[in-house]
């Protein structure tokens, strides 16, 4: 294809020679100053408006911009005039000022000063939540106009090309080789339907503790619900390949090439959901065109098959077809800065010659303003303060920092059906609470409840779930170590205790203890202990016969068990059982002990009115951190950090203020911790 190139009048005029455009120039500047193409009119501002909000950049074309809208005027008749059948190129859409702009002078490169968008994922997850979708219409053309990143901010909606925009502007600002890519992608990304979609969060959650009878009884049932939902899978398939308008949809997302940031390859960003996609996957169907803030290039790749096959080395004019010949481009830059490096390095040494690019026209300096982005708009980044998200037998709701009294901040439920009306689980995270309550997860499926706590918890508690059973309540907790006793984890059921220790002197590692049955309307504190197996690490300071790996009280017969290590070149191990006495009755007919069986034999006695001390212990912990964690449940408050500045925050933290006359002990009230 022909592209036009700067002519010497055009020079003079870019080198400040020449002071007028002439009489051609000067009336497409008349025109495109006040030109308002039709685009929705509660959209577009009228000129005195625009006078008072926007600066002069944004309501008047520079000499540059009308010889670049001259350029991509000519590049576009030469486009149709030899790709008739091929859609028009988006080129100069209108702003929100009513006037026309070139697409890559719309992003602006900004950089920032928050960690937490200094990556590509903290980029495209503020985008995505930040901001609301208004689809295109028709869906298969077009838009007609394109706002600047900082209108977009300040609207929170916009289409997907304003989305792609400014995350693209973000991207650029942090050092990515990005590029805002406009094609075609199928029905469920163009509307940001995901409810065919895998909830990410059920993939990455942290998973509670469970036995591994429980774990193959859920993988067992997880295995049922695939092959019954198998025929409906299949015609959500079929549904979704029935869309009259696949391949025509029209959609914009963001390129990120490989050898910036670390980056290793190719990969697209969905700028709707903020999720990352390989450049091969079938949600994007083709590429017309793609643009940086320093080019225009068109794709003259054959896309039957997608995206699959396409090669993205836009140097290569065979393949991208740039719109200004021979400028200056990010990867020439990136030379450029290497070149100068080795010129600094070389200096003295050799006569390094500089070579000199042809000049030619470069892409003028970006009519938009900086993106700024505040630390409130950070932390407040969801429209209304909260955002829902439906996936595929899930919904996602996201909510803003302090918007609910007990500091909830994302909810994810589960439902057994596709039409959402059969809930599964439903798991919540929170943070800033004064019980350190991180997640919590209620299954009911499963029937239990769960949840994590942070580090600093009373009682050293990580993590409890309670499982509702026909005879009782289950309790099962995790603690951060070192406790006094070294207990890292405890399952208590109605007739049974398990309890497993780390890095005990000892080397006791588990004990397993079971109560005799409850009675019918009997206290549960009542069961008396009728079996208590302890098990312990190898001590490579005793022999293996004389190293206990097992010990077993049998209280409910009076009898006592040891069991010993392996050695080494055994195939069974020792084994010593013991017989209480009766107290108060002594068998003159039976042998009397050996001394050092005998001594053994009390101070075994001895250990057993010990363990069932801890045991009582354990037993009164566990009741006295439910009754704890009841009364935290009943008046939940909110720590407050200084450096806070969300509406909600602020707000609650007044109404904080009103409510220390009097203070109440309803569960939602809040005091300034």
């Amino acid at each position: 294809m022909e592209t036009l190139l700067e002519s010497d009048r055009e020079e003079q005029v870019r080198d400040g020679e020449q002071e007028e455009v002439d009489n051609d120039d000067r009336e497409l500047n008349e025109t495109l100053s006040n030109l308002h193409v039709s685009a929705p009119q509660d959209l577009l501002l009228k000129l005195d408006q625009a006078d008072i909000l926007y600066p002069e950049s944004y309501r008047v074309n520079s000499p540059d911009e009308i010889r670049l809208l001259a350029i991509a005027d000519n590049y576009h008749r030469q486009y149709s005039h030899l790709f008739p059948s091929r859609k028009p190129l988006l080129l100069c859409p209108v702003n929100e000022c009513g006037v026309k702009k070139f697409v890559s002078m719309t992003l602006r490169a900004s950089p920032t000063v928050h960690l937490e968008i200094y990556k590509w994922e903290g980029c495209a997850s503020f985008v995505a939540d930040f901001l609301s979708l208004d689809p295109l219409d028709p869906p298969v053309d077009l838009p007609r106009y394109l706002f600047s990143p900082t209108s977009v901010l300040r609207r929170r909606r916009a289409t997907c090309f304003e989305y792609a925009t400014v995350l693209c502007s973000m991207l650029l600002g942090v050092n990515y080789d990005a590029y805002c890519v406009s094609g075609y992608a199928v029905k469920e990304m163009c509307l940001l339907d995901q409810s065919l979609q895998q909830c990410p969060l059920l993939d990455t959650e942290v998973k509670s503790l469970i036995s591994e009878e429980e774990f193959q009884e859920e993988k067992k049932q997880v295995a049922e619900a695939a092959l019954l939902h198998k025929q409906k899978l299949q015609q959500e398939r079929e549904r979704q390949l029935a869309d009259p308008l696949r391949g025509l949809r029209v959609h914009c997302w963001v390129l990120v090439l490989s050898g910036c940031r670390s980056v290793q390859e190719n990969f697209f960003i969905d700028p709707l959901t903020g999720n990352s996609y390989t450049t091969d996957n079938d949600n994007f169907l083709g590429i017309e065109s793609v643009w940086n803030d320093f080019n225009y290039y068109v794709n003259m790749q054959d896309c039957r098959n997608g995206c699959v096959d396409v090669v993205y080395d836009m140097e290569d004019v065979k393949v991208w077809e740039p719109v200004l010949y021979g400028a200056i481009s990010k990867k020439l830059v990136m030379l450029e800065v290497l070149k100068r490096q080795k010129r600094r390095m070389m200096k003295g040494f050799i006569n390094v010659e500089e070579v000199k690019r042809p000049r030619t026209f470069d892409m003028p300096r970006s009519w938009a303003d900086d993106i700024e982005i505040e630390e409130k708009d950070l932390e407040n980044r969801w429209p209304g303060g909260q955002k829902v998200i439906h996936y595929k037998k899930a919904k996602l709701e996201k909510f803003a920092p302090y918007l609910w009294p007990d500091g909830l901040n994302t909810r994810l439920t589960t439902y057994k059906d596709l039409d959402c009306t059969e809930v599964v689980m439903v798991k919540e995270w929170y943070q800033d609470r004064n019980d350190y309550l991180e997640e919590r997860e209620v299954n009911k499926a499963n029937n239990f409840t769960a949840e994590r706590f942070k580090r600093g918890k009373r009682f050293r508690l990580l993590f409890h779930r309670y499982t509702s059973l026909s005879t009782g309540t289950k309790h099962e907790m995790e603690f951060r170590s070192p406790r006094f006793d070294f207990l890292v984890r405890r399952v208590e059921s109605p007739c049974e205790m398990k309890e497993f220790f780390e890095n005990r002197l000892d080397f006791l590692y588990s004990r397993r203890v079971q109560f005799s049955e409850p009675n019918s309307g009997s206290d549960p504190d009542d069961q008396a202990v009728e079996k208590v197996v302890e098990c312990f690490h190898r001590n490579k300071s005793k022999p293996a016969d004389e190293d206990v790996a097992q010990r077993v009280f049998l209280l409910a017969q009076r009898r006592i068990e040891l069991i010993y290590h392996f050695e080494d070149h055994r195939f069974a191990s020792l084994k010593r059982s013991f017989i209480k006495p009766q107290e108060g009755q002594v068998d003159p007919s039976e042998k009397p002990l050996i001394t050092y069986l005998k001594d053994m034999l009390v101070d075994l006695m001895r250990d057993e009115e010990k363990v069932v001390r801890q045991i009582e212990a354990s037993k009164q912990e566990v009741r006295d951190i439910l009754a704890y964690r009841e009364q935290e449940e009943k008046d939940v408050q909110l720590k407050f950090s200084t450096q806070t500045t969300t509406g909600a925050a602020m707000a609650r933290r007044q109404r904080q203020e009103m409510e220390h006359l009097p203070p109440t002990s309803s569960r939602n009230t809040m005091k300034r911790c």
